[in-house]
């Protein structure tokens, strides 16, 4: 596709909706339609998932593509992904299978070690399970302390605790578990804290790895809504083979979850030099202050052409659609 015919086409931002994350994907979608402007598309309108006009204005819009900046439960987790292969509306990033899976922070970890991806030991609860004394001290001796204890199909750290001891972990999964969804009780492996992006479909690239320096416990809520200067290093200080090992293993998770357009794998990187996986996003963060774009920018990728890509590669036809 020339690049009259791609800025030719008519996108509908799609954001909001009913998450934990809603106002996160609120500036998402207000960025990424400032964005598709700034790099030529005429038409590209905002639409939030939760409004009660919804369906008319994607259906009587004529839009030729869906560029999703949900985040959480309804836009990350393969719901829209399905409501949009119903409506035959192409969209952007990964389809409905890779969303579930990869939102599924238990169910990934068996496909990543299906993979031969290492990461973190970890035991999976349903949501109001309250551990005995007995239980409690069981899982400390199996996976030690600090532990994290966070929802199985959340992000953006809400949610998440980190246990420093066995009488606080039916709080956190208390707290863990009010999504009704199940919980993620997960050793904890101290090193650097990392992401790698990679964007494309067949053919895929490796962006600049990101190193997350917080001060924090953890990257938590505060520490990824700062801006991005106070705690990404670009590249990550990490020895060349380390860093290429890395990007080699994002490229694997991303292949192996079967993600489309982008994805970004968040890691701990052990002081042996081992990168261990924690989770694969499939629709990024897209703010000024986010990991990807800032990645990308480092890559010689800005911002709006960086979205534009992200349309592209949505219209790219799909193995066994045509």
């Amino acid at each position: 596709m020339d690049r009259e015919e791609l800025l030719s086409k008519r996108v509908a931002v799609v954001c909001g909706g009913w998450s934990d994350e809603r106002e996160v994907s609120l500036s998402s979608g207000e960025e990424c339609r400032a964005a598709l402007l700034e790099a030529g598309f005429a038409k590209v309108d905002l639409i939030d998932l939760a409004a009660r006009d919804f369906l008319a204005r994607l259906l009587e819009g004529g839009y030729d593509v869906v560029f999703p900046a949900l985040h959480g439960r309804y836009g990350e987790d393969g719901c829209i992904q399905g409501f949009l292969e119903i409506l035959h509306i192409p969209y952007c990033f990964s389809g409905v299978s890779a969303s579930a899976v990869g939102t599924e922070k238990e169910v990934s970890k068996a496909v990543y070690a299906a993979a031969g991806i290492r990461a973190p030991r970890g035991v999976d609860l349903a949501a109001g399970t309250v551990l005995s004394d007995d239980q409690a001290d069981a899982l400390v001796a199996e996976l030690g302390l600090p532990i994290f204890v966070k929802p199985a199909a959340n992000g953006s750290s809400y949610g998440v605790t980190r246990v420093t001891e066995a009488s606080a972990l039916n709080e956190a999964i208390a707290r863990a578990g009010e999504g009704d969804g199940r919980v993620l009780v997960e050793e904890c492996v101290e090193g650097m804290e990392i992401t790698v992006p990679v964007i494309g479909n067949n053919e895929l690239r490796a962006l600049p790895v990101v190193e997350i320096v917080t001060g924090a416990e953890f990257y938590d809520l505060k520490v990824k809504y700062e801006p991005s200067a106070m705690h990404h290093v670009i590249p990550a200080r990490l020895e060349p083979g380390v860093y290429a090992r890395a990007q080699e293993i994002a490229l694997r998770a991303h292949r192996a979850l079967g993600c489309r357009g982008c994805s970004r794998s968040d890691f701990i990187v052990t002081a042996a030099g081992e990168p261990v996986i924690l989770e694969t996003n499939t629709i990024p963060g897209m703010t000024a202050q986010s990991l990807l774009p800032d990645s990308a920018r480092h890559g010689g990728i800005e911002f709006p052409e960086l979205c534009a890509r992200f349309v592209e590669l949505a219209l790219e036809p799909r193995e066994g659609r045509g």
